[in-house]
């Protein structure tokens, strides 16, 4: 678990977040945990109790394990319209839908989706299902912080918009290349932005995905912190 000030961070392996928040609330960011290779042995045998679910794309490395934390909790699931209507059909009860430049206030905070460049879809017998738009969130907590989870997605110029409207303070960006961005997208990402923290995330997770903090350390201007977490573990 990673803190800053009073906002604890706990990464899961890949793009699994769990965070909580200066008023006391848990929240998820894109449940992946039993299929997971970095997922902590520990955390694919229980389910975390969790006040909000918040789903970027329904990718299965994204979603894999939503309806499950969402049905154990009892928590409301935050994401586009189309995903939330789909995690219904699997026994999700409570559905919080929107759609792009959307914001609601759950569980006391603030999110708002925000588009993402990516796709989103799952596969039944290797048909796909359209599962929305992908996006990303803002956060808003409770002490007026602001918070970007992009989810999976390339560096685009959208990005200063959100600085502009939003003015985030930590951006959670997948740095793993091939699928998403890679380290120099992420670094230009953070500038769009306007951040004073990054947190790399979308890496390591397969061979495939080569990006790493250190190669995004090399790009990211100066200022710009860095926060490295170890699944499971607790970094400062």
């Amino acid at each position: 678990m990673a803190s800053i000030g009073r906002l604890a961070i706990t990464w899961l392996g890949h793009s699994t977040f769990l965070l909580g928040t200066p008023g006391g609330k848990r929240l998820i960011f894109d449940p992946w945990l039993v299929d997971n290779p970095r997922c902590p042995e520990e955390w694919k045998r229980k389910v975390p109790v969790v006040d909000l679910v918040l789903v970027s794309h329904g990718h299965s490395d994204h979603i894999g394990d939503a309806a499950r934390v969402a049905r154990e909790s009892n928590a409301p699931v935050v994401g586009m319209v189309e995903l939330c209507r789909w995690l219904q059909r699997q026994g999700v009860r409570r559905i919080e839908p929107m759609n792009l430049g959307g914001t609601i206030t759950v569980a006391g905070l603030r999110v708002t989706l925000v588009e993402a460049q990516h796709s989103s879809a799952c596969f039944d017998d290797e048909s796909p299902i359209y599962l929305g738009a992908p996006s990303g969130f803002i956060l808003t907590l409770e002490d007026g912080r602001v918070i970007y989870f992009a989810g999976d997605t390339d560096v685009f110029e959208g990005m200063r918009l959100i600085r502009e409207l939003y003015h985030p303070e930590v951006a959670f960006l997948p740095i793993g290349d091939r699928f998403t961005m890679g380290p120099r997208g992420a670094a230009l990402a953070c500038d769009l932005l306007g951040v004073k923290q990054v947190v790399p995330m979308h890496y390591g997770t397969y061979p495939a995905l080569t990006g790493t903090p250190k190669e995004l350390r090399k790009y990211v201007l100066a200022g710009i912190d860095v926060l490295e977490c170890r699944p499971g573990e607790t970094v400062e």
